[in-house]
């Protein structure tokens, strides 16, 4: 076989003009290389901007206004969006590891002793709360966002913020009534 042949094997077959996937895939391969460098400058963890680049082109198809002509844009925005999401996430994460205490070193008997009496209060006072409220403090404090809490809860996204702040509110409130200022 001569040499174009085979080229022509290599190609995928042309996918149907009214087929969906063939403006994803056509999308996809013009653009996933910048998406990926956008995601990857702001993380500089290759393998999370991956992870992040590919859920940036599954928001996009399934977002019912997205055309892949003005497709560039969107998933660029989208992009870095995403990449803030991220390190505002991983941000939260740390804080709380922090803490708990989680990256110290191994911990002796009396520092597990006093862990885990934490852990009881926090969980009497959590059971003792509202479920809703205590829903959504165990949620933000996994690192959801204000759209994932609104969403997940249903509630209203512009509210999120004064539910929050009432939730903790009433945690620190019963948790100096239970066990006094710490």
């Amino acid at each position: 076989m001569d040499a174009p042949y085979l080229d022509a094997l290599d190609e995928p077959a042309a996918a149907p003009l009214d087929d969906p996937r063939s403006d994803l895939e056509a999308v996809f391969h013009a653009h996933y290389p910048r998406v990926f460098r956008i995601v990857a400058r702001v993380l500089k963890d290759p393998a999370r901007a991956e992870e992040l680049a590919v859920e940036v082109f599954l928001k996009w198809s399934k977002a019912a206004d997205a055309p892949a002509e003005s497709a560039e844009g969107w998933l660029y925005r989208t992009a870095v969006r995403k990449a803030l999401d991220e390190i505002r996430r991983q941000t939260r994460r740390s804080r709380y590891e922090r803490l708990v205490g989680f990256l110290r070193g191994p911990a002796g008997p009396d520092e597990l002793l006093e862990i885990r009496e934490k852990q009881r209060r926090v969980r009497l006072i959590l059971s003792a709360m509202d479920p809703r409220q205590a829903e959504l403090l165990l949620l933000r404090s996994q690192g959801f966002s204000y759209q994932e809490l609104a969403s997940t809860l249903g509630l209203n996204p512009a509210s999120i913020g004064s539910v929050l702040s009432r939730a903790q509110q009433k945690f620190r409130k019963e948790f100096i009534k239970r066990y006094g200022e710490q």
